[in-house]
């Protein structure tokens, strides 16, 4: 009876307060919630295991971009080549693609052989990444580039993109005397 009457809080004479033990579904949801917070913690922060909503959206419209260049023949915008050279697959393609067509006139690092060099600051056409997808894309008949968008398809060609926009400005020992116009 004397355990009772510890529980029970009396105020004003008429205001009982008794200490009564929490329901047990509210017990698990409150261990619930610690326990899911918790590998919810170590699964993101720990692990990596859940992507960031905005890497996500960038993922998809990227794809989106890609789909609609195939469709309707048009070029990418520059946020979505510049999302692309961020994207290690993209970058890992485009050097494939490079080494396959693109080395035999600008060396396998892109220091330039019969064609300029591709790791300086100085582009002949244009060093933002719009001009350099249009050159690859469309080629430069007048100096012997070609078209590589039909032959490749617009994937490969914004890959090739997004791995030129990653050597660009790296200065390869050796490479061929800057052409053209310097970029910023």
């Amino acid at each position: 009876m004397s355990d009772e009457k510890e529980q029970v809080h009396v105020y004003d004479d008429d205001l009982v307060e008794e200490d009564n033990a929490l329901p047990l579904w509210w017990q698990y949801a409150l261990y619930g919630g610690v326990v899911f917070a918790a590998v919810y913690w170590f699964a993101e922060h720990q692990v990596g295991a859940f992507a960031a909503q905005d890497v996500v959206y960038q993922e998809e419209m990227l794809s989106v971009r890609l789909e609609q260049a195939k469709r309707g023949g048009g070029s990418l915008p520059p946020e979505a080549l510049i999302a692309l050279s961020k994207a290690p697959a993209a970058v890992e393609q485009g050097k494939q693609v490079f080494a396959s067509t693109c080395a035999s006139c600008h060396r396998a690092d892109g220091g330039g052989n019969i064609g300029p060099n591709l790791t300086d600051g100085a582009w002949l056409h244009g060093g933002k990444p719009e001009n350099i997808y249009s050159s690859v894309h469309d080629g430069v008949a007048a100096k012997g580039m070609p078209a590589w968008g039909p032959q490749l398809g617009e994937e490969k060609v914004a890959a090739a993109t997004a791995y030129l926009l990653t050597i660009k400005g790296t200065n390869v020992p050796g490479g061929k005397p800057p052409q053209g116009t310097e970029e910023l």
